[in-house]
């Protein structure tokens, strides 16, 4: 059967087929598929499971008068060039997904997030395999 060897930091049992690599890949799904609605409990007015629409989050449009926004324009003013770090060493290849979820009876919403993935999709019905007729 399978090899049991010790873990490094804990010297606890593990089998001889784990990696980190192996680990990180199997939590990070490559593709979800969501559907529209989904039946889970409400905690605005309903206080019990009740159907929910189901949406993905995206962020509003930054505001130009936010304090860290305000605080940012004053420090560029003038001379000197760029005064804030611009990241450029993109390195993560998935996002966190996140959904909103909106119940149907009482509209509250509530977020819901999900696990790293590449490939997100929202009620896309699967296509049959096989023979059509």
């Amino acid at each position: 059967g399978d090899r049991i060897t010790s873990c490094v930091c804990c010297n606890r049992a593990s089998p001889a087929s784990f990696t980190w690599k192996n680990s990180f890949e199997n939590k990070t799904s490559t593709m979800v598929n969501v559907p529209k609605e989904r039946k889970t409990y409400c905690a605005g007015k309903c206080k019990k499971h009740a159907v929910h629409k189901v949406t993905q989050y995206k962020a509003g449009k930054a505001s130009n008068f936010a304090q860290g926004k305000r605080r940012y324009d004053s420090k560029q003013m003038g001379f000197g060039g760029q005064t804030k770090p611009i990241f450029h060493k993109k390195a993560k290849t998935t996002r966190k997904v996140v959904l909103r979820l909106e119940c149907k009876k009482c509209k509250t919403k509530k977020h819901l997030c999900l696990k790293r993935t590449k490939h997100f999709e929202l009620g896309v019905k699967a296509a049959a395999s096989g023979h059509q007729y």
